[in-house]
């Protein structure tokens, strides 16, 4: 072989080379594209729905006091937290095994594994609405509310009891329904917030306060499951209600550990961003917890770009792992973080600017002290971000277990610090928990998604083009 010919050879692998990475970066632009227009219409609808939401907590700011809104947020935390740890989140498990049998088409089967989903989303809310009425009867003078307010909590346990969604959001999201997944809470967020206008000009006190919340949550389930049993039709599927409820933990194996091992992971995450009011309430009082409390729906507004993320990519991964090859896989999360990056320093940079003088615009000059609070809890809610592209791909990967052991390790961390700091620092200790928490969950996802699709991209590709990691099941 001459000189020239080699030259020319490596010129012409050169060129290969360069023209494979850009045919990469087109297919990587092209499977990116639908998600971008999903992504926009959910942000864009919940953006909407947390301003509304902002709106109606400035209303309850300037109608209870600061006093009386700490009893209301440890309310509201008390039910989430008992939600949070009962409840099943089916719609991870559904959206993985109804994606397998959709290959098969047995409508009949996914209607099964609907009903599966469904009877574990109804048993679990109302284990979690008795649970948490025992939780504010029995240490309600510990976290700040006694048991003068037990009532308060029996009223929006009626929520938590109504809310069995995962059903329904799994059949909205594996038919691609995200413009609904979008919009559809924006009905009960402008009825929250007109419920509260009607009740700041007739002197409603907090009982009433606590009312609207409970039925604008039981309005917006209603409608959720309304439109999660509509979807289903559209596909051919029967309803989960006229559905072969016989044996299905023998029909369907495996997917009870999965849905445990997920659950447990998102109850976990979830929980450090409940569980902290109460920490709040219980080392400083109601008050405290008031603060924290709107710092932390208000950081929300940036963090609600990572569910949105993961509503999206999460099914069609699940569904594409095997098409789409670790290349492609490796650019989409590289994009989604650098995006959602973006987002949050933006997030950032407008609370250093505008963030005091906003809070005591909106929500009344009582509650400034929350800007300190929102400006550190937005450092962790970058954290938070970033890890949500690589934790919905390593769950697309079948790695709920390391995601598990990953969620148990960042919510040591968390509480570790809780514990240590809040009594030190009060409720700027709890945002500095969640900074922890984030730090873990960034370096445990990111490690572990980017070391399995190096090791699948070093294996031979199979004869059919499919990838995949090793299984846990």
């Amino acid at each position: 072989m001459t000189p020239i010919e080699s030259a020319s050879e490596v010129a012409a692998h050169r060129e290969a080379s360069f023209l494979s990475r850009q045919f990469a970066r087109w297919r990587g632009s092209e499977m990116l594209r639908p998600h971008l227009v999903s992504i926009g219409h959910l942000l864009s609808g919940n953006f909407g729905g947390v301003m509304i939401m902002m709106a109606s907590l400035a209303i309850a700011t300037r109608a209870l006091g600061q006093e009386q809104f700490g009893i209301l947020a440890v309310v509201l935390a008390i039910g989430r937290v008992c939600e949070r740890l009962i409840r099943f989140e089916s719609w991870q498990p559904l959206v993985r095994f109804v994606a397998v049998e959709e290959e098969n088409g047995d409508v009949g089967r996914m209607s099964s594994l609907y009903a599966y989903g469904l009877l574990l989303d109804v048993a679990s809310a109302l284990v979690a609405a008795v649970m948490s009425v025992l939780v504010a009867w029995l240490a309600g003078n510990l976290i700040g509310i006694g048991r003068g307010n037990v009532h308060l909590v029996a009223i929006y346990a009626c929520a938590i009891a109504c809310n069995p969604r995962g059903m329904a959001s799994a059949a909205l999201r594996l038919a691609g329904k995200f413009r609904i997944l979008a919009y559809i809470q924006l009905a009960s967020f402008v009825a929250r917030f007109a419920l509260s206008a009607l009740l700041y000009a007739l002197g409603g006190g907090l009982v009433w306060f606590v009312l609207v919340w409970t039925v604008s949550q039981i309005f917006d389930s209603a409608l959720f499951n309304l439109l999660g049993f509509r979807a289903l039709a559209e596909n051919g599927i029967p309803s989960p209600l006229k559905a072969d409820w016989r044996d299905l933990p023998g029909r369907f194996p495996g997917f009870m550990r999965f849905a445990i091992s997920t659950n447990l992971s998102s109850t976990l995450r979830t929980m450090t961003h409940e569980m902290d009011t109460l920490l709040v309430s219980t080392f400083a009082g109601a008050s405290a917890a008031g603060l924290y409390y709107l710092s932390r729906r208000i950081a929300k507004v940036a963090q609600t770009a990572g569910d949105m993320i993961q509503t999206v990519i999460y099914p069609d991964l699940a569904r594409l792992w095997s098409k789409v090859g670790p290349g492609a896989m490796g650019q989409l999360v590289s994009i989604l973080q650098l995006s959602l990056a973006g987002i949050a320093l933006a997030a950032v940079g407008a609370c250093w600017l505008i963030g005091r003088p906003a809070i005591e615009l909106v929500f009344g000059p009582g509650f400034a002290d929350s800007y300190q609070l929102l400006l550190v809890q937005l450092f962790a809610v970058l954290l938070t971000l970033h890890a949500t592209p690589a934790r919905a791909a390593l769950l697309a990967m079948n790695r709920p277990t390391y995601v598990l052991a990953a969620s148990f390790t960042a919510t040591a961390a968390f509480f570790t610090a809780a514990f240590l700091l809040i009594p030190r620092y009060g409720a700027l200790g709890a945002n500095y928990a969640h900074i922890a928490f984030g730090v873990a969950t960034v370096i445990l996802l990111d490690l572990a998604f980017w070391r399995n699709l190096r090791r699948a991209g070093h294996e031979p590709a199979p004869a059919n083009g499919a990838y995949a990691l090793e299984s846990e099941s």
